[in-house]
């Protein structure tokens, strides 16, 4: 099993009948890979992409 892979599920919620993604994927690495929430940005840990958060 992979690092991490047995806490992927605090990325999701349930919604009625429907599966809700928490945060952000990466445009570039694409679906699977979830931007890391920081206090200023949002951030990619595999391939280095950054969004800075308006304030």
């Amino acid at each position: 099993m992979a690092k991490g892979a047995e806490s992927i599920h605090r990325y999701y919620e349930i919604k009625g009948e429907k599966v809700v993604r928490k945060r952000k994927f990466c445009p570039r690495c694409g679906e699977g890979v979830f931007l890391a929430e920081h206090k200023d940005r949002l951030s990619c840990g595999k391939c280095g992409y950054t969004e800075f958060k308006k304030k």
